[in-house]
């Protein structure tokens, strides 16, 4: 059985469907890929797996059971983790207690003591161990999104949700991410990964699927996608040569 099932999920806005008739399965242990233009309804179909959106029609199971329409909370608990885009910590807390939110709310479960012991190993499994009393509004954007991730792995998540976490970086930044990436997934974590940087998520990738207007469009291995025609004409254009450049 797959860890999660999406089954022919629609949203809409008014007269848009930010998301229509989309369906796909995860494995347990796989990093999938999920690409597209903006306005594509990346973004949306992340809410509606989390929670954050109800569907108007489709299904969603996690581990075979329907959690659409669920609060985001009671997804958290049954397994889901996620980041998002627009990264926001709580400014006024430290590192450390950052971590500690998504560790008490989380899945786990255990003692005061134990819950600190797992924030500053989750803290220095992203590089911030020397940073756990810094206050949050004084970390720098990849460190921000370091603790991002380390807040979404305390709620011990079997999927993991990565809404654009390497957006902003720069090339040193990117690699060093797609590396933690991939030590996660080596782990064994689920992930679900939404990314603009093409030739980042086919390297990380061996399943993408494309959206566009809400619609998939591909699906397959990164190589089949990229040579996609219609991949090509909504999506990949002139990048198509770079990502073909640097395989």
């Amino acid at each position: 059985m797959p860890l999660l099932e999406v089954e022919r999920v629609s949203k809409g806005f008014g007269g848009v469907r930010a998301v229509a008739d989309v369906s796909f399965t995860l494995e347990e242990g796989e990093l999938l890929g999920i690409m597209g233009p903006n306005g594509s309804g990346k973004t949306t179909l992340f809410n509606l797996i989390a929670g954050a959106l109800a569907p108007d029609a489709g299904r969603i199971r996690l581990h075979g059971h329907d959690i659409a329409g669920l609060a985001p909370h009671r997804i958290c608990a049954r397994g889901i983790g996620r980041t998002f885009q627009l990264v926001r910590p709580f400014a006024a807390l430290d590192a450390l207690e950052n971590v500690l939110v998504g560790r008490l709310y989380g899945r786990a479960r255990g003692t005061t003591a134990e819950a600190i012991a797992e924030a500053e190993r989750l803290l220095a499994l992203v590089g911030l161990a020397a940073r756990a009393h810094t206050p949050a509004a004084q970390l720098t954007l990849i460190d921000r999104k370091r603790l991002e991730l380390a807040r979404a792995l305390a709620t011990a998540p079997q999927l993991l949700l990565l809404d654009e976490f390497m957006a902003g970086l720069n090339p040193a930044e990117t690699a060093s991410a797609m590396a933690l990436i991939r030590g996660l997934q080596a782990e064994g974590l689920t992930v679900l990964m939404v990314e603009h940087i093409v030739w980042a998520l086919m390297d990380l990738s061996r399943r993408i699927i494309v959206l566009s207007a809400g619609e998939k469009i591909a699906e397959g291995p990164p190589a089949a996608v990229a040579a996609d025609p219609a991949v090509v004409d909504v999506y990949l254009g002139s990048e198509t040569s770079d990502l073909e450049r640097r395989r």
